[in-house]
């Protein structure tokens, strides 16, 4: 027997904006959150110069040091995010949170950079253990968002870290959905975080996968535009509150939306180049399990990195599942590539779109690359579109594959 998951809160930071008017804002206008960084400038070999902040982030001065002092800001964005979610959830006090029927499904690309740098460069340049703080490894750990999340909420039940670069956020939201369908957990704080560094500007410039339109910072990225030269790295976190629908109606939570179906798979050929085959896989196992079929989705949300070879089989996949009939745009235009938190903040952005009615255009599409499928990309403009059901795609390194169905909720 399995149960309906529900999404009882949302909440996240971004560049854009870290509520969600701010970001409604930014949508609606074509406000990127893009920028030139200046503390990049000296980085020698470093072709890209952008990224996308979230600027003024701080955390309540409420928070506890014993809490505080183990989390790199990684952790610090994800346990506010949470924190968030739990508010518009109405749980942050609630009985459940530490019945061992709450858990956390929640990661990142990796722990908290500058962390990792300390280990680093006393260690392995200076050859001394002088400088390394108890808490360091604690920021560093590939688990650090959701341990700390779980240590500063109070929850009792499950940890899932999701540790899958660009899909660790979606497959935080997915994981969580099974704990809950599957009658493991009650409520699930579930989601993805990034901070931005130097390091992931880097790994991206090595492999000529980052943008280098660096005097136009609001031009780029361009997902699927002919003249897209690559990503722009961001920061930020987002967190879903799904729980049980019985649950959510016992206590009389307001429901935000429902999520009705995850596919997850991996392409198994390549860590870096994506195959369309497997990409196309993930959505169709996503729709059987939402019970849903293609022409029922009226909206997909794409990952679109505006890499040149993402992009391609990213929308050969889209057309094979859906052909050119659904409107299909990214977010990454205003937001960059948020890494490990963008399939928190895109399932976030999406929900509170349709929630409204209307979806945001892919920023700085102007000239769709011919190479690209023929889907009806959102351009230009936000357009109405009265979206029932909604689908959310991303892809990372090493072939993961995520698929999310969410429902618009309206009982």
């Amino acid at each position: 027997m399995t149960r309906r998951v529900v999404i009882t809160g949302m909440a996240g930071l971004s560049p854009i904006g870290q509520d969600w008017k701010h970001v409604r804002d930014a949508l609606q206008s074509g406000r990127s959150g893009v920028a030139r960084v200046p503390e990049w400038e000296d980085i020698e070999d470093l072709e890209t110069k952008l990224g996308a902040r979230v600027a003024d982030f701080a955390t309540p001065e409420s928070w506890p040091r014993k809490k505080t002092r183990t989390m790199g800001r990684v952790s610090l964005m994800a346990a506010r995010a949470a924190e968030l979610a739990l508010e518009d959830a109405g749980l942050r006090d609630h009985a459940v949170i530490a019945s061992g029927r709450a858990g956390v499904s929640y990661g990142s690309s990796s722990g908290s950079p500058p962390a990792i740098a300390v280990y680093a460069r006393r260690l392995f340049i200076e050859r001394t253990l002088r400088g390394i703080g108890a808490n360091d490894y604690l920021q560093i750990m590939s688990h650090t968002c959701a341990s700390n999340i779980a240590n500063l909420i109070g929850t009792r039940g499950r940890i899932v870290p999701t540790c899958t670069a660009c899909t660790s956020g979606s497959q935080g939201i997915g994981f969580g959905y099974e704990a809950i369908k599957f009658g493991q957990q009650d409520v699930m704080l579930t989601g993805g975080a990034e901070e931005l560094h130097e390091m992931d500007a880097a790994v991206f410039d090595i492999l000529f996968s980052a943008t280098t339109r660096n005097d136009e910072p609001t031009r780029t990225p361009r997902p699927f535009d002919a003249a897209r030269d690559g990503l722009v790295v961001g920061e930020g976190a987002g967190c879903l509150v799904l729980e049980a629908l019985e649950h959510a109606r016992s206590r009389g939570a307001r429901i935000r939306a429902e999520v009705l179906g995850y596919g997850t798979n991996c392409d198994g050929r390549h860590m870096t180049n994506p195959h369309p085959d497997t990409m196309q896989e993930a959505m169709r196992l996503a729709l059987a399990d939402a019970g849903v079929g293609a022409d029922e989705i009226g909206y997909v949300n794409a990952h679109g990195t505006a890499t040149v070879i993402g992009d391609i089989a990213e929308s050969s996949a889209t057309f094979a599942v859906f052909g050119g009939r659904v409107p299909f745009s990214s977010l990454k235009g205003h937001l960059g590539h948020t890494l490990g938190a963008c399939g928190a903040l895109e399932a976030w952005m999406s929900l509170e779109m349709i929630g409204e009615g209307w979806v945001a255009p892919t920023l700085n599409l102007d000239d769709l690359d011919p190479r690209c499928a023929p889907l009806d990309y959102v351009r230009g403009a936000p357009r109405a579109v009265d979206a029932e059901i909604v689908m959310s795609n991303n892809f990372a390194f090493g072939g993961v594959n995520t698929s999310l169905v969410f429902r618009r909720w309206s009982d």
